[in-house]
């Protein structure tokens, strides 16, 4: 199984990438991420990822342990009130993963991010990168607003634009 991975991710590549979420994809993610700030105190960050590194590969690494890696890189949890969330793509494995803040995961939990991932990872099954991606956001967005809403001075304290790593 490794060793079909390992081809995946090799295979892969950038152009795919940008097949899959092509630049006005890439816009309308950042769009919806801001409109969907302007309703709760959370902040949402996106990252997607065209393939690991083969090494990463043969050592066995996750998508989940990538996207924890990227959570922690990206500082999104350095909120001021623990309220980050990332969405993460591994195009190779066209895997989603959703990590988030303490204070936004013991409100919520993994089986409901993981609910929400796996319908990202349909809509990508049928090549619909931009739906899969907006109606996830739409999915975090609902539990957001229910427990951390918008609050009169709520800053924008992380980018609001996606992160394409190749």
């Amino acid at each position: 199984m490794q060793m079909k991975r390992l081809l995946k991710h090799v295979f892969t590549t950038r152009a795919q990438l940008k097949q899959a979420f092509s630049t006005s994809t890439l816009r309308d993610i950042e769009a919806a991420i801001k409109a969907s700030e302007s309703e709760h105190s959370g902040e949402l960050r996106f990252a997607v990822e065209t393939a690991l590194d083969p090494l990463a590969i043969i050592r066995g690494e996750s998508s989940r342990a990538r996207a924890v890696d990227l959570f922690s890189s990206l500082r999104i949890w350095d909120t001021e009130h623990n309220c980050g969330l990332l969405i993460y793509v591994l195009l190779a494995d066209r895997a989603v993963e959703i990590v988030a803040d303490r204070g936004i995961h013991a409100k919520v939990g993994e089986a409901e991010w993981a609910r929400i991932c796996h319908q990202m990872e349909a809509a990508f099954r049928q090549k619909d990168f931009r739906g899969g991606m907006l109606a996830g956001i739409k999915s975090v967005t609902q539990h957001l607003k229910a427990h951390f809403p918008a609050s009169i001075g709520d800053q924008n304290e992380l980018s609001n634009r996606p992160v394409v790593l190749g």
